[in-house]
């Protein structure tokens, strides 16, 4: 069953929902993302099939383009792009306004139809095409957080778990300088002809003096153990 349904208008929104849709699709999969032209198969009476995606949704992304709000369909009832956010709106279904584009204004209260009004009250997410990468992890990300059984499919977070955050490294028996930089745990840097060895913060070594006897550092420390520097 789909957990996110995306609701647009032709002419007014359907480029950036095809885009929302791929790249939703490509981090959740694509039963989980409902977009009409491509989730409701030929032959479909798509009135129903509509209202089911809607009611089988966690979240609803209302895409809202810069002439949105004046659309004359608007409220009407043969208008789809309104009676899926109403059906959202009656079983209780989170609705995320998408403003598309860089200068749309999120509706005004006053100026939607009664039916439609409680939109204005929704907190918004943005999607411009000129800063699509991060728009779209955004909107993915929160998705992610809401909807418990996105996280469970994110495979963004999947590959994050898989690379590890952590560096792991080995210097051993070293003759001249060695250096690490950035977040890591157990670091050991060996400068110039003098002998000393100061730590320095979590799990790192500052060096100088005659290396030539060797240095055995382990780059590497579980978290909430003490540094193993040899």
């Amino acid at each position: 069953m789909p957990d996110v349904f995306v609701n647009y208008r032709s002419g007014d929104g359907d480029q950036a929902a095809a885009t929302i849709e791929e790249a939703l699709t490509h981090r959740f999969g694509t039963d989980r993302i409902y977009r009409a032209s491509k989730s409701i198969a030929p032959g479909e009476p798509f009135d129903s099939d509509l209202i089911r995606g809607v009611r089988r949704s966690g979240v609803l992304l209302a895409l809202i383009g810069p002439g949105w709000a004046e659309h004359p369909a608007l409220g009407k009832d043969s208008d789809w792009v309104s009676r899926e956010i109403q059906e959202a709106f009656l079983c209780d279904i989170r609705v995320i306004p998408v403003l598309i584009g860089r200068r749309t204004e999120r509706p005004v209260r006053d100026d939607l139809p009664r039916p439609l009004r409680k939109l204005a009250d929704c907190q918004s997410l943005r999607y411009d095409d000129r800063n699509k990468e991060y728009d779209l992890k955004q909107l993915g990300d929160w998705l992610a957080r809401l909807v418990p059984e996105l996280a469970e499919a994110d495979r963004e977070s999947a590959q994050a778990s898989e690379s590890g955050s952590g560096t792991h490294n080995t210097a051993r028996d070293v003759r001249g300088p060695s250096v690490q930089t950035g977040t890591f745990s157990g670091g050991v840097v060996h400068i110039g002809p003098s002998k000393r060895s100061v730590r320095m913060g979590d799990g790192g070594n500052y060096v100088e003096g005659d290396n030539s006897g060797g240095i055995r550092q382990t780059f590497h420390r579980d978290p909430g153990q003490e540094d193993d520097g040899r």
